[in-house]
């Protein structure tokens, strides 16, 4: 039997609200010691995600942390995988779209978020 998204996930996760400024994002992922999260409605539907690299684009356009909201920022119609999707099915999936960052839904609700680190982590041996 193929191993499974929920066996990978990582279960606690964070998340920006959509009128969330900028400077604000950052400093959750920088207190967090994240490099990205899922953008979410004050109703939890995940709209979009926000990664390093989308600040660092941000950044390079000169335009104020402080005025610029989530939403306008965040990468739209995040990929998302249920928890008993194949982990081969997700590698491929994230090949196929060139992404690093995926939101697992259980049912309408966030269940964990995978990164194309946490596909890493599993050839290294504690």
């Amino acid at each position: 039997m193929s191993e499974i998204v929920s066996s990978l996930m990582q279960r606690r996760v964070r998340t920006i609200d959509m009128d969330d400024t900028v400077a604000e994002v950052e400093g959750m992922l920088a207190r967090e010691r994240l490099s990205w999260a899922p953008v979410t409605t004050g109703d939890s539907e995940v709209v979009g995600v926000i990664s390093a690299t989308d600040l660092l684009r941000f950044h390079a356009s000169g335009q104020d942390a402080a005025k610029i909201m989530a939403w306008q920022l965040c990468t739209y119609k995040p990929i998302t995988a249920a928890p008993d999707t194949t982990l081969e099915e997700l590698a491929r999936l994230m090949v196929a779209r060139g992404i690093h960052h995926v939101v697992v839904k259980d049912a309408e609700k966030i269940a964990g978020v995978v990164s194309s680190l946490d596909f890493v982590r599993t050839f290294i041996s504690d």
